[in-house]
C-alpha cells in the first residue's frame, strides 16, 4: 500500500524569476502524515551555461560561491528537464496514492517553476500545499520563536532542513 501523503520538494534554480529563469537541481522526499521519510530521489537538470552565466549574478550568487560552483559543476551531468520530470512522475507512482500534496519552505515559489517546466507533475498535484514558511512567520512574529537550520542552497539538504523545521513546529502543538 502506497503510504506517502507528502511530497518534500526543494528546486534549485537560476534566480526566482520563472519565466526567465530554469530549475537546476530538484530534491524530492515522500513521507507519511507522521513525516516518516519513505523514499527520496535527486536529479540535475542540464542548463544551457551561457543561461546559467547570465542569470546567476549578484549578491545571493556572491554570498554563495560554493552552491554556485557546485550548481556549475554538476551540469554537465545532468538530464533534460522533461527526462527528471519523467523520474518525478515515477516516484510518484511507486510512492503515492491520488492525492499528492506538495510541501517545503516558500513552496509556491517552486510550484511556480513546476507549473511552466514540469506541467504533467503539476497536474498530478494537489492544489492544497504544506508551506512550512507560513508556521516560521507565524512562530517568528507572534511567539518570538525562531528555527535555525544552515543554508546550504542545495536541493536535498535544504528540504530535510524543512522537514526537521516543520517536526520542530509541531512540537509545540504536541505538548
Amino acid at each position: 500500500m502506497k503510504k506517502a501523503k507528502l511530497l518534500w520538494i526543494d528546486l534549485e534554480m537560476t534566480g526566482l524569476e520563472p519565466e526567465k529563469d530554469k530549475i537546476l537541481e530538484v530534491a524530492a522526499i515522500a513521507t507519511d502524515l507522521e513525516l516518516n521519510e519513505i523514499a527520496n530521489l535527486e536529479a540535475v537538470v542540464k542548463v544551457d551555461e551561457d543561461l546559467m552565466k547570465s542569470r546567476m549574478v549578484g549578491e545571493f550568487w556572491e554570498k554563495n560561491k560554493t552552491s554556485y560552483d557546485a550548481l556549475f559543476a554538476q551540469n554537465a551531468s545532468g538530464e533534460p528537464v522533461k527526462a527528471v520530470e519523467k523520474k518525478l512522475l515515477d516516484f510518484l507512482d511507486q510512492n503515492f496514492g491520488t492525492e499528492i500534496y506538495l510541501a517545503g519552505n516558500s513552496i509556491h515559489q517552486d510550484r511556480k517553476f513546476i507549473e511552466r517546466e514540469m506541467p504533467e507533475l503539476n497536474k498530478r498535484l494537489h492544489y492544497r500545499m504544506l508551506d512550512v514558511s507560513a508556521w516560521k512567520i507565524y512562530f517568528e512574529n507572534a511567539l518570538d520563536k525562531k528555527f535555525t537550520k544552515a543554508d546550504h542552497h542545495r536541493a536535498l539538504d535544504d528540504i530535510k532542513g524543512s522537514i526537521e523545521e516543520f517536526k520542530w513546529y509541531l512540537s509545540f502543538i504536541k505538548k
